[in-house]
């Protein structure tokens, strides 16, 4: 057998098994008794709701796991990726016009394929258990939108790669990478501005105690808002978040409408304040740093796979091609990439603990943001004990058990 087909089936079928063990493991760590600390926050009725919940999303995504696997196992033995090229090749374009057909044909397979599991996790799941406000008018439209952004932004990208490795030789990979880079970072500007109100409504926050509360405390931390803003999360959810988006002078706050309706002011203040720490300890900018040197390493290795011929062999296909070659590396990365983001996991976990930190210091008290935590994992159906080894594997935010203790620790 071809060795990077064999290689492409042991390391999916690893990471299947792994994903097999470490959610059973997950779900055999849930505890029937409530936490003390979330005793009259959690009633006993929606804590065991919870943990129907997990159990329910747990057997969806493992069932949508396998489907997919499923899926690259066949075409890939199938001979189909070959067949794609040929029919694509019969339009006679440029490489990098065929390239972007044979991306499109296979994002269109990928899409038909993904589309029953969001219906199904949107109108059946999330509803169920009380969640979804998502109309079919509103999915529809997520959806097109979101195909003609893919289509724009996708073709961008992938042109500028195409590019790169056509005429740029040996370094390619490195130019191809200092392009992506760029245009990652400016897309952190971009989207807050141009893409986040395709999808929703922003609205600045009323002059309001909640707002000159943010601001006050903002200001106290020598910390520019360019604005704070109110999202009508409610359109698609129940569920509540809060995020920062933009850098620089383009950062602003968005809350989530179903967020504010729930939350006290203070608690509202400390959650500001936790995002407002990630930018004070820079976090962002590290995380930026290692989501650069992480694909830097992917450049690297994908410019030793471009047109290689036995690489090509194993996706039994009859031409060698720098579009094809990015299909197929992409492929056996995936696998690689998931276990690289143990790495990434730690360290995102580990700066959750350091923006709580910076609440408690900053504001000199933790309850408001203990209590926000709690609300959030009431209100989301946060699983309280999840399995170590699921959290180090999956989780980039600590359990919100572990975050409490190590507040209450600080505040002693």
């Amino acid at each position: 057998m071809n060795p990077y087909l064999l290689a492409i089936i042991a390391l999916y079928s690893l990471s299947y098994l792994l994903s097999l063990v470490v959610d059973w493991l997950n779900i055999n760590a849930i505890k029937e008794e409530l936490p003390k600390e979330f005793e009259g926050v959690y009633d006993q009725e929606r804590y065991s709701q919870s943990q129907v919940y997990l159990k329910t999303t747990t057997r969806f995504g493992l069932i949508k796991e396998t489907v997919f696997m499923a899926g690259i196992f066949i075409l890939i033995l199938s001979g189909a990726f070959n067949h794609v090229d040929l029919f694509v090749r019969t339009f006679e374009l440029t490489p990098i016009p065929t390239g972007l057909a044979y991306f499109l044909v296979l994002s269109t397979f990928s899409f038909i394929l993904q589309l029953p599991f969001t219906w199904i996790s949107t109108f059946y799941i999330e509803a169920k258990y009380g969640f979804n406000r998502t109309t079919l008018k509103t999915f529809i439209s997520d959806h097109v939108k979101g195909v003609i952004l893919g289509l724009l932004m996708g073709g961008l990208i992938l042109s500028l790669i195409l590019w790169f490795f056509t005429v740029k030789g040996e370094w390619a990979w490195l130019w191809a990478w200092g392009g992506l880079s760029l245009l990652q970072v400016a897309m952190m500007v971009v989207y807050p501005v141009l893409i986040l109100p395709l999808f929703n409504r922003f609205e600045p926050l009323d002059d309001s105690e909640l707002k000159t509360a943010i601001m006050t405390y903002s200001e106290s931390q020598r910390f520019h808002l360019k604005g704070i803003f109110k999202m009508d999360g409610s359109k698609r959810s129940t569920k509540t978040n809060a995020f920062f988006t933009g850098i620089g002078r383009f950062r602003r706050v968005v809350l989530f409408d179903t967020l504010i309706n729930v939350h006290t002011v203070s608690q509202l203040v400390a959650i500001v304040a936790h995002e407002i720490g990630h930018y004070k300890r820079a976090h962002i900018y590290k995380m930026i740093v290692m989501n650069c040197l992480s694909s830097l390493l992917m450049f690297f290795v994908l410019g030793k796979f471009i047109n290689h011929p036995g690489l090509f062999d194993a996706f039994q296909m009859q031409h060698l091609s720098i579009y094809a070659s990015l299909v197929f590396f992409s492929i056996l990365f995936g696998p690689i990439d998931h276990f690289l983001s143990l790495i990434t996991n730690f360290w995102s976990r580990r700066y959750e603990f350091e923006a709580d930190a910076f609440v408690v210091q900053s504001t000199g008290q933790g309850t408001p943001l203990i209590e926000a935590l709690k609300k959030l994992s009431v209100d989301n159906l946060s699983n309280l004990t999840p399995h170590p080894i699921k959290v180090a594997m999956e989780y980039s935010h600590p359990p919100v058990l572990a975050r409490i203790k190590a507040i209450r620790q600080l505040e002693r």
